[in-house]
């Protein structure tokens, strides 16, 4: 029975490293921190891992109330929004199949000062609290990753609210549309200019004058709530420098030897 057992184990552990993780479902694994960790650790959390359909502008975090379910996307994209008493808002930071949210949990908090809102639709997994508290105890380098993730991630939020003060528009558009494209993987986003301009802190037609201007430069294209990216490379030259430096920290998120 013990070399059954062993044989048995041989063959889950192999398929686990050939990237072909699922749930307990059969619902496969997107989420690079799911992927990355090792082989026994994603087989103790398995069986508690939920797979939810998370439609655009679901709403996985509101801020200030109690943190019920952690988030491992698969796909889509989720903001993390600044709201003031006021009802302005404005985006700080994203998280796609790269992370994780509520951030806070990593550092044992059950409570987000942020809202969490998919900005772009996808699939997850998310794990209850009290599931995670448990994993942590089984799975060390499960919270390794997650305590990287988020420090890389506050040092996004930083160089965000740097650029959202000193950059123009123009600029700060473009690393955004960059940013969502990465994590979404299409160069068609669907999103509307009302919604834009929330995440980026000013008035529509503000942001319709700067997405006029990369549209007359043939860099994007906007139809009916979707900006379709035309031109990558001219894209990135109408950044700011926020978005090459946003970058350097998410390449550095994983460990070294998890990436080769």
């Amino acid at each position: 029975m013990q070399k059954k057992s062993r044989a048995v184990h041989s063959i889950q552990v192999q398929t686990l490293r050939s990237g072909e993780r699922t749930n307990a479902e059969g619902k496969p694994v997107g989420n690079l921190i799911l992927l990355t960790i090792p082989d026994e650790e994603f087989s103790a959390i398995r069986p508690a891992l939920e797979h939810v359909e998370l439609t655009q502008y679901t709403v996985l975090q509101e801020p200030k109330e109690k943190v019920e379910f952690v988030y491992f996307l698969n796909s889509g994209m989720t903001s993390l929004v600044f709201q003031t008493h006021g009802g302005e808002s404005v985006e700080v930071g994203v998280v796609g199949n790269e992370g994780f949210t509520p951030i806070t949990v990593a550092a044992g908090l059950r409570r987000s000062p942020h809202q969490a809102v998919m900005q772009i639709g996808g699939d997850g997994f998310r794990l209850n609290i009290d599931g995670l508290d448990a994993a942590f105890h089984s799975a060390p380098q499960l919270q390794v990753l997650m305590n990287r993730y988020a420090a890389v991630h506050g040092l996004q939020v930083a160089q965000t609210a740097g650029c959202n003060r000193l950059h123009d528009l123009e600029q700060r558009l473009a690393r955004w549309l960059l940013l969502t494209q990465d994590r979404v993987g299409s160069g068609l986003l669907k999103i509307t200019h009302d919604f834009l301009a929330m995440m980026l802190g000013t008035d529509r037609p503000s942001v319709s004058l700067a997405a006029g201007a990369l549209r007359k430069k043939k860099i994007i294209e906007y139809t009916h709530g979707a900006v379709k990216v035309l031109n990558r490379k001219k894209l990135e030259s109408s950044a700011c420098e926020c978005y090459g430096v946003i970058q350097q920290f998410n390449g550095e998120m994983l460990p070294k030897k998890a990436m080769s």
